[in-house]
């Protein structure tokens, strides 16, 4: 798929636009002055592949807590600001890396300056974000309620005021929890601006469904070359939001790092409990950092054949299965070994 082209920017170590990497963010959902929880929490989502965290700043406290924060991880923090443009210089002060913050929402011109003028003394980013529960009246109003045109243009507005301050090191976010909707606006921003876009569908719901809701969406988007960095928004821990989000990007062939299982749905031909199978292999292999693709298959039919492009994998039989590399059958076993016998093998790989 051609990706569109987007202008760098730079977060921390971590760039985002033109070629680079899509990356996965997430937000924590701790206490952010809470070190040692939100430490362990930002600790967990960096073992499952989070590139860049985002915690939620609404108190001199937090904005204090995020030296000690950053002490204790290993990527970039963005500190989620909302109306207080002293906070935000605060968080700047404490060495947080980027900003989440719309300078129309932030009080006077003199405001906005003060904080690009931060901004632009410590290298830092700004992500504009407008959801479609945060619309300007006037654009509500302009473009008859809540579509594409007036969540665009209510964007292009809070850009314009950065633009003219000479301040460019931003990305932009175009939410809703309508996935036509989203898919709608960021195609639009796409058109008229070439600033990297930070994809999400917002309040998505609990993970079940919201995964179904941000894989369509963002998944579309992706497909149609839009999107330099990802968030999947979840009712839950945002843990799962990494590996969902990682999940989407590899779906879509532009993430080729980590282990990637595949599975058939199983049918009448299916003569071992390939069901629980491959559930105790998920659960086994969520630990095993091999950029191999393993497949969990029912029977010879989808097996070696259908799953040849796996680098490994298992098709069962009658009480028993084989294990096959490349498409190329290795071993007969009893189904109750199967699954050790498949993780020896990867281990050994």
């Amino acid at each position: 798929m051609n990706r569109k082209s987007t202008r760098v920017i730079k977060v921390a170590n971590v760039l985002i636009g033109g070629n680079n990497p899509i990356s996965v963010q997430s937000m924590t959902n701790t206490r952010t002055n809470d070190i040692s929880s939100t430490v362990n929490q930002i600790k967990q989502l960096e073992e499952v592949g989070c590139d860049i965290v985002r915690s939620a700043v609404t108190s001199i406290e937090d904005a204090k807590a995020i030296k000690s924060i950053k002490n204790g991880i290993n990527i970039p923090i963005i500190a989620d600001i909302q109306y207080d443009y002293k906070l935000a210089l605060e968080a700047i002060k404490y060495g947080v890396d980027g900003l989440r913050i719309n300078p129309g929402n932030i009080g006077s011109l003199n405001k906005v300056k003060e904080v690009v003028k931060a901004c632009k003394e410590h290298n830092l980013s700004i992500r504009i974000g407008v959801n479609s529960g945060s619309i300007k009246k006037e654009f509500l109003d302009k473009y008859n309620g809540v579509n594409a045109n007036s969540m665009v243009y209510s964007a292009l507005e809070q850009i314009r005021l950065l633009e003219d301050l000479n301040f460019e090191d931003i990305k932009i976010s175009l939410k809703a929890s309508n996935v036509p909707l989203t898919i709608e606006a960021y195609k639009m921003m796409s058109k008229v601006c070439d600033y990297p876009l930070h994809l999400g569908i917002t309040e998505a719901g609990t993970p079940w469904r919201g995964t179904i809701k941000s894989s369509v969406g963002i998944g579309a988007l992706l497909s149609m070359g839009i999107g330099d960095t990802i968030r999947i928004s979840l009712t839950g821990n945002p843990v799962e939001e990494v590996k969902v989000g990682k999940e989407i990007l590899k779906s879509l062939g532009l993430l080729n790092e980590g282990l990637e299982l595949i599975s058939c749905p199983t049918c009448a031909r299916t003569n071992i409990d390939l069901i629980e199978i491959a559930e105790q292999a998920e659960k086994s292999l969520a630990g095993i950092n091999k950029n191999i693709k393993v497949a969990i298959m029912g029977c010879g039919v989808n097996g070696p054949g259908e799953a040849k492009e796996a680098d490994i994998g298992i098709a069962g039989g009658n009480g028993e299965g084989l294990i096959f590399k490349k498409g190329k059958v290795i071993k007969k076993v009893k189904e109750n070994d199967l699954l050790q016998e498949l993780l020896k093998e990867i281990n050994s790989m």
